[in-house]
């Protein structure tokens, strides 16, 4: 039987079980798996027959880990949705003032840069602990990802807004 496992924040571990254990429930429901938590470490094991549900769960159990609400991880059990995470820690050292700083960019003021970034490519973006973590279509995933690196980056957010607004035009033919 394929297993999965993956660690959550403690602070998750009563967003990923749910009232009464209803948001476990429904992700062992909708991927057919067991989910087994353990409540003091955050491990989460995930057992299913099939491997790709199981991996699907997985990735909606660590979306609700990386501050995601259930009902937007549920996204990921469908086919064409896709999660990345991308880990400040790793790209930019472990300086807590800088990585405030980088989280406050992409989040902007009063959430704007991330309601922008979410609006523009059809994304949920979610800035929690070091990580900021993406759901959505893969080429809007791409999208909202490299609006994210320019951000991070220290591109003025007046170019990641240009960026964003940016649309694929057909080309122009002479006829």
């Amino acid at each position: 039987m394929p297993s999965e496992f993956v660690r959550i924040p403690e602070v998750r571990i009563a967003a990923l079980i749910g009232k009464q254990g209803a948001t476990k429930k429904e992700i062992e429901a909708k991927s057919k798996t067991r989910i087994e938590v353990d409540s003091d470490s955050g491990d989460v094991s995930i057992e299913g027959e099939d491997a790709v549900k199981a991996h699907k769960a997985r990735q909606v159990v660590a979306a609700i880990g990386r501050g995601f609400a259930p009902e937007k991880a549920l996204l990921l059990l469908k086919d064409d949705y896709y999660f990345t995470i991308m880990r400040l820690k790793e790209m930019f050292g472990k300086s807590e003032k800088s990585l405030t700083h980088k989280k406050g960019r992409v989040i902007g003021k009063d959430g704007r840069v991330r309601e922008k970034i979410e609006g523009e490519t059809n994304c949920h973006v979610s800035i929690f602990g070091n990580t900021v973590a993406i759901i959505g279509k893969e080429k809007e995933v791409e999208k909202a990802e490299e609006a994210v690196k320019m951000l991070l980056g220290g591109a003025e957010i007046k170019t990641v807004e240009h960026f964003l607004g940016e649309e694929e035009k057909p080309e122009e033919f002479d006829i």
